[in-house]
Protein backbone atom coordinates (compact mmCIF):
# COMPACT_ATOMS: atom_id res chain seq x y z
CA UNK A 1 0.00 0.00 0.00
CA UNK A 2 1.50 3.56 -0.83
CA UNK A 3 1.69 6.32 1.53
CA UNK A 4 -1.90 7.83 -0.39
CA UNK A 5 -3.28 4.83 -0.30
CA UNK A 6 -4.26 5.13 3.77
CA UNK A 7 -5.64 8.87 2.93
CA UNK A 8 -7.44 8.02 -0.33
CA UNK A 9 -9.30 5.40 1.71
CA UNK A 10 -10.66 7.51 4.39
CA UNK A 11 -14.26 8.60 3.84
CA UNK A 12 -15.20 12.39 4.09
CA UNK A 13 -14.63 14.76 6.77
CA UNK A 14 -11.81 12.06 7.43
CA UNK A 15 -9.72 12.16 4.67
CA UNK A 16 -9.51 15.72 4.52
CA UNK A 17 -8.69 16.27 8.05
CA UNK A 18 -6.35 13.43 7.87
CA UNK A 19 -4.26 15.20 4.64
CA UNK A 20 -4.46 18.60 6.50
CA UNK A 21 -2.58 17.16 9.13
CA UNK A 22 -0.10 15.35 7.04
CA UNK A 23 0.42 18.82 5.39
CA UNK A 24 1.15 20.50 8.93
CA UNK A 25 3.46 17.82 9.93
CA UNK A 26 5.86 17.66 6.45
CA UNK A 27 5.82 21.49 6.97
CA UNK A 28 7.45 21.71 10.02
CA UNK A 29 10.89 20.85 8.64
CA UNK A 30 12.66 19.55 5.61
CA UNK A 31 14.35 16.84 7.85
CA UNK A 32 10.93 15.37 8.31
CA UNK A 33 10.10 11.75 6.14
CA UNK A 34 6.64 10.00 6.01
CA UNK A 35 6.69 6.24 5.74
CA UNK A 36 4.13 3.76 6.82
CA UNK A 37 4.52 1.67 10.45
CA UNK A 38 2.23 -0.84 11.64
CA UNK A 39 -0.43 0.68 9.11
CA UNK A 40 0.07 3.72 9.79
CA UNK A 41 1.28 6.83 8.20
CA UNK A 42 4.59 7.79 10.51
CA UNK A 43 6.59 10.61 10.40
CA UNK A 44 10.67 10.50 11.18
CA UNK A 45 12.91 13.05 12.18
CA UNK A 46 16.21 12.09 11.31
CA UNK A 47 15.07 8.72 10.67
CA UNK A 48 13.42 8.46 14.01
CA UNK A 49 9.63 7.99 14.54
CA UNK A 50 7.99 11.16 16.54
CA UNK A 51 4.67 10.86 15.47
CA UNK A 52 2.02 9.12 13.86
CA UNK A 53 -1.71 9.71 12.70
CA UNK A 54 -4.12 7.17 13.46
CA UNK A 55 -8.22 6.95 14.35
CA UNK A 56 -10.09 6.45 17.33
CA UNK A 57 -11.93 3.01 17.06
CA UNK A 58 -15.01 4.05 18.93
CA UNK A 59 -15.26 7.39 17.69
CA UNK A 60 -13.35 7.17 14.37
CA UNK A 61 -12.24 10.38 14.86
CA UNK A 62 -8.15 11.43 13.53
CA UNK A 63 -5.13 11.75 16.23
CA UNK A 64 -1.67 12.52 16.76
CA UNK A 65 0.34 10.38 18.45
CA UNK A 66 3.08 11.34 19.40
CA UNK A 67 6.05 8.95 20.65
CA UNK A 68 7.73 10.65 22.98
CA UNK A 69 4.56 12.57 24.43
CA UNK A 70 5.53 12.10 27.99
CA UNK A 71 7.79 15.17 28.41
CA UNK A 72 4.98 17.42 26.21
CA UNK A 73 2.21 19.30 28.14
CA UNK A 74 -0.71 20.35 27.16
CA UNK A 75 -4.49 20.38 28.32
CA UNK A 76 -5.84 18.36 25.44
CA UNK A 77 -3.13 15.68 24.93
CA UNK A 78 -3.85 11.96 26.40
CA UNK A 79 -2.20 9.41 27.76
CA UNK A 80 -4.36 6.85 28.16
CA UNK A 81 -2.78 3.32 29.68
CA UNK A 82 0.65 4.90 27.21
CA UNK A 83 3.53 5.31 29.63
CA UNK A 84 5.41 7.08 27.07
CA UNK A 85 3.00 8.31 23.80
CA UNK A 86 0.51 10.81 24.25
CA UNK A 87 -2.05 11.72 21.46
CA UNK A 88 -4.18 14.62 20.47
CA UNK A 89 -7.44 14.01 19.26
CA UNK A 90 -8.66 15.93 16.04
CA UNK A 91 -12.39 16.83 15.78
CA UNK A 92 -13.08 16.36 11.09
CA UNK A 93 -15.92 17.98 11.56
CA UNK A 94 -14.01 21.53 13.08
CA UNK A 95 -11.26 23.97 11.95
CA UNK A 96 -8.24 22.43 12.53
CA UNK A 97 -6.43 24.54 15.66
CA UNK A 98 -3.87 24.96 13.40
CA UNK A 99 -1.83 27.14 15.90
CA UNK A 100 -1.76 24.52 18.53
CA UNK A 101 -1.18 21.36 16.52
CA UNK A 102 2.58 23.30 15.19
CA UNK A 103 3.43 24.26 18.85
CA UNK A 104 2.86 20.92 20.05
CA UNK A 105 4.68 19.55 16.66
CA UNK A 106 7.33 22.43 17.49
CA UNK A 107 7.94 20.60 20.87
CA UNK A 108 7.71 17.31 19.72
CA UNK A 109 10.69 18.07 16.88
CA UNK A 110 12.88 19.89 20.27
CA UNK A 111 12.83 16.93 21.94
CA UNK A 112 14.78 15.15 19.13
CA UNK A 113 16.77 18.14 18.13
CA UNK A 114 18.62 18.07 21.26
CA UNK A 115 19.23 14.01 21.22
Amino acid sequence: MSKDEFYLSKTEPNRSCFLALRDLILHQNTLISETRKYGMPCFCFKDKAFCYLWKDKKTDEPYILFVEGNPLEHPQLETGGRARMKILRVNPNKDLPKQMIEVLLRKALDLYRVV
